[in-house]
Formats: structure tokens, C-alpha cells, sequence
């Protein structure tokens, strides 16, 4: 129950235990078709270019950033949280002329502060973090999206914990560039990072003048395997945690969009309640609260790490620790993908009542 990765259901666990096919194989082939389709329908995208990237979240992170920044690029990341800061770092290596714009952690970005940027100068890139696993905040995407669209800028999002448990609309909110990752509301194991490109993303890629700085998070070369009839090899797909997704994304639309968001509410919506009866509270304010990853202050006098290592000791549940400014401030309950259910929460309860 902590910020990730998220419990994975019997049916993904079978599926990752299937026997291993080549990567070129005809029938991984009509796999990774349908893997493709369904993360269109999750995304909510038309775009092509939609597929999992072989490796975590981060590689999803770093993939949009290496194929879309040229050296030089004025580049606009919103920071509230640690994964904001990770995409400054990753824009500065990549010789980008990046401005970070900074908010208080545990409050969402401000809208009027991205237009005040805006207004200021012409960016080739807008990034910002949809859910900040590192705050349990929840940023305007779509409010923000609709001004980066009338700038012109590329607008890139960062959907590791929101998608399947959050509604995410990248064709409707004017999303250039996104990504995920499997082991948080997908309930998949950690290890692929979906993403997709919309026209104009495809377009600045197909446009660079110098080559993708990173061999093999290269989009122009990967899109070669994953879309056509003739499938160019590029590197060893992760066959089983192919499977593994393709199952995920099987259960996830056999649920529905609509239920699971609506299961995620509800189970955030308990804990809140169930936190409440025992004295502890969220950092966040509620509009701004994530359903999936909540933050939760440490009572004043209490050795946080020590109730997080009898939970873990005792009574085998995981739950997260603060990070930067809020180390040892709060706690991060996970409530993501198979997670999100009430028979958790009442052993967490349970659990905290004993430790505390």
C-alpha cells in the first residue's frame, strides 16, 4: 500500500508465467496490435504512435524528453513535487534552456502562474506531472492544456500514477506527449512504460537535424518494430511483461474506465473516513487530493519510520515515506489498480491502530 508498485491480481501473475515466444514471433506480433489498441482506448488517443516502452516509468519520462528537446530548446516544467524535478534535471542534460517554475509541495500548480510564463515568452515545451507520487497532489492538466494550446508550446504529461485509476483525455486536453507507467494503477509489475506521441510530436521528431541522443529510447527507430506489416528489429522485447500488460489492460477495460475511477473514489473516500476516526488527516486540500496516492500527516511525537517498519514487521503491509520537504512529515498510502479496495484499508486501519 505505498506509492508503488501496486498489488497485481492472479490473472497477471498467469499471464507473465506463460511460456516465451520470439520477439518477432507472428503471434507476439498480433499481441502487441491489441496492446497498442487498448492503450489507445486508455489514453483516449487516436494518435499512432501509442505503444510501451521497455523499462519503467522513468524510461517513459527520458523517452519523450530525448526524442522532442533539441539543444537549445526554451523548455517550461511546472514543479510541485519530486517527479517534477526530474523532468528539469532530464531537460538540462539534454542541453535544453529549461525554466522551472516551482509551487509549494503538497498544493497543485497554479494556472494564472503558467500564464504569467507564457506571457512572458515563446516555449518549445510544456511539461508537468498529472499525479505527484510524491504529494498525492493532483495538477489541472486540463485547464493548464488549453493554454499551452493557444501557445503553441508542446504539451508533455507525466500519467505514471493517474492513468486507469484518474481520467486522462490526451486528445481532448491538447496533450502533445505522454507517459505511464505499469506497476501503479495498470496493477501490472514494474518494467514497461506506455506512452504516446500525438501528429505534431511525430512531426518535431521527424524534423530533428541531429539524431536522437539516446540509441535505444529512439522513437524513429522503435516505431519500426511496433507499427506496419514489415516489423524491423530494434531490440529483445520483454516478451513476458508484454503479457503481463496485455493482461492488465484486458482486465482493466473489462472492468471499465468509469468503474475503475469510480472504485478508486470510493476507496480513497473510505480511507479518509476511516483516517479521520483515528486522528489523522490528509496534507492535501480535498480538491486538489489524488484518489490513488494519499498523504497523510504523522502525528506530532511519532517515529514515522519506526510505525512504517512494525506495519512492514508485523503486520506485512507497506506503505511510503515522505520525500524532500516532506521526509518525515507524512506517509503515502497507495491505494492503486487491485489495491483500491476496502478489505485493504480496514487491515491498514487495523494495523495503525496496534502500532500507534
Amino acid at each position: 500500500m505505498g506509492p508503488g508498485p501496486s498489488c497485481v491480481s492472479d490473472s497477471v501473475y498467469a499471464a507473465l508465467a506463460r511460456p516465451t515466444i520470439g520477439h518477432l514471433d507472428p503471434f507476439f506480433i498480433e499481441i502487441m496490435d491489441t496492446e497498442k489498441k487498448n492503450l489507445k482506448t486508455i489514453f483516449r488517443t487516436g494518435n499512432e504512435l501509442t505503444l510501451p516502452v521497455s523499462g519503467t516509468g522513468s524510461a517513459g519520462m527520458e523517452t519523450c524528453f530525448v526524442n522532442l528537446v533539441n539543444p537549445g530548446d526554451k523548455v517550461l516544467i511546472l514543479v510541485n513535487g519530486v517527479f517534477g524535478t526530474r523532468m528539469a534535471d532530464v531537460a538540462g542534460r539534454l542541453g535544453a534552456n529549461a525554466t522551472v517554475r516551482e509551487f509549494e509541495w503538497g498544493t497543485p500548480v497554479l494556472v494564472d502562474a503558467v500564464r504569467e510564463e507564457l506571457a512572458k515568452q515563446k516555449f518549445a515545451i510544456v511539461a508537468v506531472v498529472h499525479a505527484e507520487t510524491s504529494t498525492g497532489v493532483r495538477n489541472p492538466v486540463e485547464e493548464i492544456g488549453r493554454i499551452v494550446k493557444d501557445h503553441g508550446a508542446l504539451y508533455l504529461v507525466d500519467a505514471v500514477t493517474s492513468l486507469g485509476g484518474i481520467d486522462v483525455r490526451m486528445d481532448d486536453w491538447s496533450i502533445d506527449a505522454i507517459y505511464s507507467g505499469t506497476q501503479k494503477c495498470l496493477s501490472c509489475p514494474p518494467g514497461l512504460a506506455p506512452i504516446s506521441f500525438s501528429s505534431r510530436a511525430v512531426e518535431k521528431l521527424k524534423a530533428r537535424t541531429t539524431k536522437v541522443p539516446n540509441w535505444y529510447l529512439d522513437l524513429s527507430l522503435i516505431m519500426n518494430y511496433w507499427e506496419g506489416s514489415k516489423r524491423a528489429y530494434h531490440h529483445t522485447a520483454p516478451i513476458n511483461m508484454v503479457y503481463a500488460l496485455y493482461q492488465a489492460l484486458y482486465d482493466l477495460l473489462a472492468e471499465g474506465l468509469e468503474k475503475s475511477f469510480a472504485r478508486h473514489a470510493d476507496a480513497h473516500a473510505y480511507l479518509v473516513a476511516e483516517l479521520e476516526k483515528i486522528g489523522l488527516t490528509l496534507l492535501v486540500a480535498p480538491e486538489s487530493r489524488l484518489p490513488m496516492l494519499n498523504a497523510v500527516r504523522c502525528p506530532e511525537g511519532i517515529d514515522e519510520a519506526k510505525i512504517r517498519s512494525r506495519l512492514l514487521d508485523e503486520h506485512k503491509i507497506e506503505i511510503g515515506a515522505g520525500l524532500g520537504p516532506l521526509a518525515g512529515k507524512i506517509w503515502r498510502v497507495g491505494l492503486m489498480g487491485h489495491t483500491a479496495r476496502h478489505e485493504n484499508v480496514d487491515r491498514l486501519i487495523t494495523a495503525l491502530k496496534h502500532v500507534l
